[in-house]
């Protein structure tokens, strides 16, 4: 082989390697280190009945607490943004839930609770929903001469947030049942806390 031939020869294998050196990686290449990226992510599982375990032992300890006007046992876990909506709709707060429940403003022989179930919306969210019969309840509050007679039945719902690691009640509403069915038979003796309130908000 000559010289020129030589020359040429060496020249076509350095374009050929220049060009295999600039192709793009394969189309998959990407796919698969996204895939091994997300494969690294661990997903935070809900587990529901863990979940309306907690929310169910919340709500008891809540009714335990407004019956023996227990404020400190409630304070833990009720959110600093509470909204409380009442069966009139006059609105409250923690401030006032914990004043209520304190001054033994609500007294009752007792209530029951049926159609209770708590629905998980994701790891840190998660509702209660139920009704309530309440048995010679009575609302009176310092300004007041006289009780005001809150027995009846009514339906609530009670919002949790986990935050930090902890299920906080964030929102609380009750409404009265104007004309109530006969109730199912009730599943629980003390599951939610009566509808402490102002005086505006007992039932009409």
């Amino acid at each position: 082989m000559n010289r020129s031939s030589l020359c040429l020869v060496l020249s076509v294998l350095a374009l050929i390697m220049g060009v295999s050196g600039c192709q793009p990686a394969s189309p998959g290449t990407n796919r698969d280190a996204s895939k091994t990226a997300n494969a690294n992510v661990t997903k935070e599982t809900v587990n529901p009945v863990a979940i309306e375990a907690e929310i169910t032992k919340l709500e008891n300890e809540w009714a335990t607490a407004a019956q023996r006007h227990d404020a400190s046992a409630v304070r833990k876990f009720l959110a600093d943004d509470l909204v409380m909506t009442y069966p009139d709709g006059s609105t409250g707060n923690k401030t006032s839930e914990l004043s209520t429940i304190e001054s033994g403003a609500v007294t009752l022989d007792g209530w029951e609770v049926s159609d209770a179930k708590v629905t998980v919306l994701g790891p840190d969210a998660a509702f209660i929903t139920g009704r309530s019969v309440l048995k010679n309840a009575k609302y009176k509050d310092a300004s007041m001469k006289k009780a005001i007679d809150i027995s009846g039945e009514y339906r609530f719902t009670d919002v949790y947030a986990r935050r930090n690691g902890q299920w906080l009640a964030v929102a609380s509403q009750t409404t009265p049942i104007k004309n109530p069915e006969p109730a199912p038979s009730p599943v629980a003796s003390s599951s939610k806390a009566p509808p402490t309130a102002s005086p505006q908000a007992s039932p009409k």
